[in-house]
Formats: structure tokens, C-alpha cells, sequence
């Protein structure tokens, strides 16, 4: 009886299969000094989108390179929602690079794709970071980046927390 039942868990064990880990490819950028201009890779004001990660699972957003401090972005805010989430926002840019990009307005590509800047600030959770990856899994956006967020993308949160808590008194 005892060998049977060590025939048993052998067989088990052989047969059973392990969980294999999931990886995610990450894609490092190029070392050299001695690009062309046309060799690199320029995100377009148009196919840019910026998602700022805050405390209380706020997601900001706003579109453009915001590299005109003179016109500073409009920054939206949402969450980790099934309606008017940061999904719709990002379906929404797809959408509007996709038309552009065929448009065959001046510096339009029909090669161009949506490009989304990731910053999570020291004040949002690694649950938020998992969010936005799976997003951007979720929707087919082949092209992001982890970047850290600046003193200027913090002043642009409180410059909007201001005006929201301002404008309910």
C-alpha cells in the first residue's frame, strides 16, 4: 500500500505543471552621443500624452509636450474608473493621433503613435503604477515611459487641487 501511494505522488508530481513567471519586456534606450536628427525618436506635440499619478489614486492628465511655459497644459483628473476613467482618456487620445496622423497636415506621420509619459509622484502607490502599465496593456499603447515627475508637473496638482477646493467654497 505505501508504494502505491509513493507511485502515486511521483506521478503527480511529474505530471503536474509548474506556473511559469510572466515577465514584461522593457525596451532600454540607445547610448549614443553621435545620433542624426532623423535616427531619433522625437515624441510630437500632437501623439503626446502626460498621466501624473497622485495621492488618493488621483490620475492627472493632460495632453501636448507642455514645453511652452507660457501656455501652460489643462490639466484634467480622474481615476482607476470603468466610466470617464483615465481608459476613455487614453481611447480618446488613440483616436484623435490616429485621424491626425492621416490627415496629411504639415509634421503628421501616418507612422505616428500615441506616446504616454508615465510620472508617478512620491505620493501615489504601487497599486497606481500596476494600473497604469495594465492600461496600457489593456489598449494597445506600445510606446510609454516611466519618467519622474518635476517640480513643475507638482505645481501644475496644486495649482488644480486649488482651483477644484477653491471653486467649492
Amino acid at each position: 500500500m505505501v508504494d502505491l501511494g509513493f507511485l502515486l505522488i511521483t506521478f503527480f508530481i511529474f505530471t503536474t505543471t509548474m506556473s511559469k513567471p510572466k515577465t514584461m519586456e522593457i525596451n532600454m534606450p540607445v547610448d549614443k552621443e553621435n545620433l542624426k536628427d532623423d535616427e531619433k525618436n522625437k515624441v510630437k506635440d500632437y501623439t503626446a500624452m502626460t498621466v501624473l499619478l497622485s495621492k488618493e489614486h488621483r490620475v492627472y492628465y493632460y495632453t501636448g509636450l507642455a514645453d511652452d511655459p507660457m501656455k501652460p497644459p489643462k490639466l484634467e483628473v480622474t481615476y482607476f474608473q470603468t466610466k470617464n476613467g483615465i481608459r476613455d482618456a487614453i481611447i480618446a487620445l488613440k483616436k484623435r493621433v490616429y485621424e491626425e496622423r492621416n490627415s496629411g497636415a504639415p509634421g503628421r506621420n501616418p507612422k505616428d503613435e500615441p506616446v504616454i509619459l508615465i510620472k508617478p509622484d512620491t505620493t501615489s502607490t504601487y497599486d497606481d503604477m500596476v494600473n497604469i502599465l495594465d492600461e496600457m496593456q489593456i489598449n494597445g499603447i506600445n510606446t510609454y515611459a516611466m519618467v519622474d515627475i518635476t517640480d513643475v508637473d507638482r505645481g501644475f496638482i496644486k495649482a488644480t487641487e486649488d482651483a477644484n477646493t477653491g471653486a467649492g467654497n
